[in-house]
C-alpha cells in the first residue's frame, strides 16, 4: 500500500507534468478571453486603470491594489466561466438549480467588479480633481 502511494506520488510531481499545468493555464484563458465578452471588457478597463496610474503617478501601494483587484476580478471572471461550463455539461435543460448556480457566479463578478470600480475611484478621483 505504502509503494503504490509512493508511486502515485512521485507520478503526480514530474516535470512534464508541471510543464503541463502552464498549458492547460493558458488554454482554459485563451477559452475565456475568446468566448466571453466580459473578460474582453474587464481586460480593457484592466489597461485603462494602468495607464492611468502611469498617467497619475500613482503610489506604489495604489498600483500594488489596482493589480490585485485586476487579478481578482479576472481570475473570478474565469471561475464563472468554468461555473457556467460545468452547468451547462450536466445539464441542457433549464433547471431553477441551475440558474442559481450561474447567477450566483455571475453575481460574484458583479461583487467584485462594483468593489474594485469603488477603490479605483478612490485612487483616481482625488488625482483627477488636482487638475483642476
Amino acid at each position: 500500500m505504502e509503494k503504490d502511494f509512493q508511486e502515485l506520488k512521485k507520478n503526480k510531481r514530474s516535470l512534464k507534468r508541471f510543464l503541463s499545468s502552464f498549458k492547460y493555464c493558458f488554454e482554459g484563458m485563451r477559452y475565456a478571453f475568446y468566448t466571453e465578452q466580459n473578460i474582453i471588457v474587464m481586460f480593457v478597463f484592466a489597461i485603462v486603470s494602468l495607464i492611468l496610474g502611469i498617467i497619475f503617478k500613482i503610489s506604489y501601494t495604489e498600483r500594488l491594489v489596482i493589480v490585485l483587484l485586476i487579478g481578482i476580478v479576472m481570475a473570478l471572471e474565469m471561475v464563472n466561466c468554468a461555473i457556467e461550463a460545468t452547468v451547462d455539461l450536466v445539464t441542457e435543460e433549464k433547471k431553477p438549480m441551475a440558474k442559481v448556480a450561474k447567477d450566483c457566479a455571475s453575481g460574484a463578478v458583479g461583487i467584485i467588479s462594483i468593489i474594485a470600480l469603488i477603490l479605483g475611484i478612490m485612487i483616481f478621483l482625488p488625482k483627477i480633481i488636482a487638475l483642476f
